[in-house]
């Protein structure tokens, strides 16, 4: 007889991170093509750092789960699914529905995690993982001996982003606040202060004739130092709006701006190349190439992490009773990493 339970966080409004609401349920049974995943991590990624105050731009309506993406054991499949995938540690990036013990996902949609490769480990490289792996590799198409620059080289996805990029050998420029920058010469990075004026100035001190990529998930009106900082022939990578995450109004319009602005910089005749990335982009209208796409990218990400080449940085592992400790934490910038949920 099965005595579990489904526990799972609820994000019931805009709410204080004291507001999210634990609730109690019957663990889902999967339905044909789906499964059940026991999660064994989760974690708060800036996503949902925008969702509880209600600025993520598609969000789902109140109430809802939150919660990215997950790792896990299968332990159900529905009519159609491999059972012999029941046992096996898989991860799935689901945007939503990530916060719980037990959550149901499309059998397509879950990568096996290699042996050797433990659960909190592995959710920190999903959601950040596929996002850097995507956009240095398939965006920016980033060579050695190329230099780029990383705002946020200590958060989630930038740390993520200064590995791969290293290993790729490139000379890397990354913004942080002044406690993360003895941790990011460490690894080979040359570290500029993002809160003392004059950021721009500092960085084209250091690469004088341009950089070949910036990824910036800041947003705002400093999108546009990141578009001059280009060489040419260099790549502007825009991922998001962080500077916007505690404004008041249009959640879609922060985004519609970087995305007019990116579109705006495409059209233009010059030899820079600017892209908004979604890593959701084109899943609606070729679910398969999404698919194969997200299972190769998060492989080669987790091979990188058995190579050494990357390493998975967990900021704090916290049970998911505890989420707003764990949001936070993640909201307080003091931290290097992911914040991980053990339900």
């Amino acid at each position: 007889m099965n005595t579990e339970e489904l526990v799972e966080v609820v994000l019931p409004g805009k709410v204080e991170p004291e507001g999210l609401e634990i609730r109690h349920g019957a663990v889902p049974a999967p339905g044909p093509g789906r499964l059940v995943i026991r999660t064994e991590a989760t974690g708060v990624s800036f996503a949902e750092q925008q969702m509880r105050r209600g600025r993520y731009y598609d969000q789902p309506p109140f109430p809802f789960v939150p919660g990215y993406d997950l790792v896990g054991r299968v332990v159900a499949a529905g009519e159609g699914v491999e059972p012999g995938l029941i046992g096996t540690r898989v991860a799935a990036l689901v945007k939503v529905g990530g916060w719980a013990s037990h959550v149901p996902v499309d059998a397509a949609d879950v990568v096996p995690v290699p042996e050797g490769i433990g659960a909190a480990e592995a959710e920190t490289l999903v959601v950040n993982g596929v996002t850097a792996w995507q956009m240095l590799h398939r965006k920016a198409r980033v060579r050695a001996g190329q230099t780029v620059v990383v705002h946020g080289a200590n958060g989630g996805v930038g740390s993520v982003l200064v590995q791969l990029a290293l290993a790729a050998g490139a000379r890397v420029i990354g913004t942080a606040s002044v406690r993360h920058h003895d941790a990011l010469r460490a690894q080979g990075v040359e570290p500029v202060d993002y809160r003392a004026p004059g950021l721009a100035a500092r960085i084209r001190a250091l690469a004088p004739a341009g950089v070949d990529a910036v990824f910036d998930h800041v947003g705002g009106s400093g999108i546009v130092d990141s578009w001059r900082l280009l060489a040419p022939g260099g790549t502007l990578v825009s991922y998001g709006s962080a500077s916007t995450r505690d404004a008041e109004g249009s959640k879609q319009w922060p985004v519609l701006k970087l995305l007019l602005r990116v579109w705006l910089w495409q059209a233009l005749p010059n030899r820079r190349r600017a892209f908004f990335f979604n890593i959701w982009a084109g899943r609606a209208l070729a679910k398969d190439r999404f698919r194969s796409r997200l299972r190769t990218d998060l492989g080669q990400v987790f091979a990188a992490l058995q190579r050494g080449e990357v390493t998975a940085r967990i900021a704090a592992r916290l049970p998911l009773t505890r989420v707003a400790d764990a949001v936070r934490l993640a909201e307080s910038g003091t931290v290097t990493g992911k914040v991980v949920l053990i339900p």
